[in-house]
């Protein structure tokens, strides 16, 4: 059996647990990094860490400063040196989301209503701005060009990630390769950065990097596409935004593109509809489901995040056997396993 039909077969399993393991086995490290995020997003003007503390505070999932420690712990158990680049990197995630809950005019952000709903967007743009600030602070501390060659290009990508997907908006022409372009660029490069700084403050060989780093780009693309797939399958509740969003938002992703090519005129009049006329009426999003369901395109984009799940295990191949190692294996059963 491959490692993708394992990912398949084992994706109903207790495989989601595998990130409440990770954090267990890091705990005491963990608590190390939210001390550093609680100190360094303090400011004198009270609203900063009113705001960030907020969306820090709000259940998220922490699961990138938690691959920068595994990555390390891999190959070095002592070193205190992930704690501040594990608050960076947490600090470069949550400014990104800050940017796009506004850019979006999302209401929701992990259920809970948006920190831009709730301090308006002017507020949250600036704080995102304070944190993406204290994140470089974290890594000029830090001491090391190599690992602010890495984070600060994966701010870099990032960036050109959102940019791109708002140039494709509504466009129904997208194309796969788009899609990758974007997903890779806004959620994988940040994975890849997280992980690839481990093993370079613990003294690994470029291969070793590189190893990490393909762990975490294809475990990011997995984890991307398994979210654009939940926004059109899962319940409010688990999800933990608005369900629809990308819907409402028109925004191409994988789930939309693959409905394109697979679900005939009826698709194609309906996205012509919906996405470039910007005509949504009261249940298209339910007969948006509807097309995705009869053409059997969920288990279509499944397939495709099982693919980038099999080739983060493949990434792995080289790194010593370890606990670690076992549970950040099983994160790419999790990534694709979250209510699909």
């Amino acid at each position: 059996m491959t490692q993708a039909a394992q990912i398949s077969e084992n994706s109903t399993s207790s495989s989601p647990s595998a990130l409440e393991e990770l954090s267990g086995i890091l705990k005491p490290d963990m608590l190390e990094v939210n001390k550093l995020i609680m100190a360094r997003m303090e400011s004198s003007v009270p609203l900063i860490p009113q705001l960030a503390g907020y969306l820090i505070a709000s259940g998220g999932k922490r699961i990138r400063p938690l691959l920068t420690l595994a990555a390390t712990r891999l190959f070095d158990a002592q070193t205190p040196r992930p704690y501040a680049l594990a608050a960076a990197v947490e600090f470069i995630h949550t400014a990104t989301l800050l940017h796009d809950d506004v850019v979006d005019e999302s209401d929701l952000r992990r259920g809970k209503a948006s920190a831009n709903n709730i301090f308006g967007n002017q507020s949250a743009v600036l704080v995102g701005d304070f944190l993406f600030s204290r994140a470089f602070e974290l890594m000029v501390e830090d001491g090391s060009l190599e690992v602010l060659r890495i984070l600060s290009h994966a701010s870099a990508v990032i960036t050109e990630g959102e940019v791109l997907q708002l140039s494709i908006q509504n466009k129904l022409d997208t194309t796969l390769d788009q899609y990758l372009q974007v997903i890779g660029a806004k959620t994988a490069a940040l994975f890849a950065a997280a992980c690839e700084i481990g093993p370079v403050i613990a003294g690994q060989s470029p291969d070793m990097q590189k190893a990490l780093r393909d762990y975490g780009y294809n475990l990011g693309m997995a984890f991307q596409i398994a979210d654009d797939i939940l926004d059109y399958s899962a319940d409010q509740e688990t999800l933990g935004k608005t369900v629809g969003d990308d819907f409402r938002e028109g925004k191409m992703t994988l789930p939309v593109i693959c409905a394109l090519q697979h679900g005939g005129l009826p698709a194609q009049n309906f996205f012509a509809r919906t996405f470039s006329e910007r005509n949504i009426r009261d249940g298209d999003f339910y007969i948006a489901q509807e097309i995705l369901r009869n053409n059997n395109i969920l288990t279509e984009c499944s397939n495709m995040a099982v693919t980038y799940a099999e080739r983060a295990l493949e990434a792995l191949l080289p790194i010593k056997s370890s606990i670690m190692l076992s549970t950040m294996k099983k994160l790419a059963d999790y990534s694709i396993s979250r209510k699909l």
